[in-house]
């Protein structure tokens, strides 16, 4: 348990944690081609660690020379895979549905096991588009364990009816792996870091509007540095925004446009945010970001930029709670299928502080207020991203609120906690 009680202010800098998203795709990857490369700036979280050991475990060496620098040899890789190989994905959805696709067109008998938590989300999504290329897959009632005997697959064109980077990255792995031209069309343009990733690495890919193609082919393997998560980032950002008197600057914090919704919905909500020095490292944009305390007005969030913030909508939720009149949410269903269902358990931890904050078939509305009561115990279900959302809420309570099971957070972030406190003032 962990008791947060309203602050004073935040100032100060810090260096937000490596992308959790580009960390998976950079082992995933190395894993993939074959050779020797360095990865600078490794996330630390459980997620990332897991998707580590797979890679390891499918035949890479992977030594660390510092606490975040790996040197990735996948030069023996695949060759010694005989008989089924189990592999532990713990938490983490992303190396589940990515593995999938990455292993489907491989040589050998793969099954990818979840936690209670992973085991109950659905995998329906990226089953049923594997399986239109051939892909042999046991499931059980398209939940996991996956088994996964590898298989030629056949290319296809997949019209994905919901804007996923996690499906997209499944149909696109495994279409390095197939003969052809496998293409991948989404409504919305979704986050594209394996898309940039590939490009980097010289993998056979072009992206046109909402439809990337991708030709069976080999990634190169080339060094990585992997920029600051913004969805990481966000947590501050929004809590930079709501306590009074703060100033704080984010420093190299990824800057991808598929993922900076958070600071589009912040603008538009009238934070006082600027981004400084801009730059490109390894095919991802990057800068570091200042955020001031604001006067937030309420907004409407919904269509297209969904997938572009369908993380940061929690903390969203959080600090549109005491922002200046009503806040509604459209369109994001999809938070149900997270950790935990992220609407339903959102709006009831929400409300135990005090907010006016309701729940819709995909989303919520909420009413503004000055302040929050607190004083209450509220719950994370095993999910960190509401466990931390809770708390940039708690910095807002009259009364101090304890957050039950806050050891979730560990799983992606386990820097929130000694990098928040180095910031703020009580």
């Amino acid at each position: 348990m962990v008791t947060v009680q309203k602050a004073k202010k935040l100032k100060g800098e810090i260096v937000i944690p490596p992308d959790k998203s580009i960390s998976h795709r950079s082992a995933m990857l190395g894993l993939l081609s074959g050779g020797k490369m360095e990865i600078r700036n490794f996330s630390a979280g459980q997620d990332c660690k897991n998707t580590l050991e797979i890679v390891k475990k499918l035949g890479a060496k992977a030594e660390f020379k510092s606490e975040k620098l790996i040197l990735l040899d996948s030069s023996d890789a695949f060759r010694d895979v005989d008989g089924q190989i189990t592999l532990d994905c713990g938490n983490s959805g992303t190396s589940m549905r990515l593995f999938s696709g990455l292993l489907a067109p491989k040589i050998g008998k793969f099954e990818l096991l979840g936690d209670q938590s992973l085991s109950k989300r659905p995998m329906k999504r990226i089953i049923e588009p594997l399986q239109s290329m051939g892909a042999i897959i046991e499931h059980n009632d398209y939940k996991a364990p996956l088994k996964i005997t590898g298989n030629e697959l056949n290319a296809i064109n997949y019209e994905s009816k919901i804007a996923s980077a996690q499906v997209k990255s499944c149909i696109l792995l495994a279409g390095l792996g197939t003969e052809g031209i496998t293409s991948f069309s989404e409504p919305y343009i979704s986050r594209d870091h394996t898309e940039r990733m590939l490009k980097y690495m010289g993998a056979g890919i072009i992206c046109e509007g909402t439809t990337t193609r991708v030709a069976k082919s080999r990634p190169e393997p080339k060094n990585i540095t992997i920029c600051g998560d913004i969805s990481s980032a966000a947590f501050f950002l929004a809590a930079g925004a709501i306590v009074p008197d703060s100033d704080i600057i984010i420093k190299n914090t990824g800057l991808n446009p598929t993922r900076t919704g958070i600071i589009d919905i912040l603008q538009k909500m009238g934070a006082n945010l600027e981004i400084l020095d801009e730059r490109t490292d390894c095919g991802e944009d990057v800068g570091d970001i200042r955020i001031k305390s604001s006067s937030l007005k309420g907004t409407t969030i919904e269509g297209a930029i969904i997938p572009r913030l369908i993380d940061e909508i929690p903390v969203i939720a959080a600090i549109a709670a005491v922002a200046e009149g009503e806040t509604v949410i459209k369109d994001a269903s999809d938070l149900r299928n997270k950790e935990a269902d992220r609407i339903s358990c959102l709006v009831s931890e929400l409300k135990k502080l005090g907010a006016d904050i309701e729940e819709t078939a995909d989303g919520m509305i909420i009413r503004g207020q000055k302040s929050l009561q607190g004083g209450a115990e509220v719950e994370c279900y095993h999910d960190h991203r509401l466990a931390m959302s809770l708390y940039v809420a708690g910095l807002m309570c009259e009364k101090s609120v304890k957050i039950n099971e806050f050891q979730w957070v560990d799983i992606s972030f386990p820097e929130f906690l000694p990098l928040m406190t180095s910031i703020a003032v009580f």
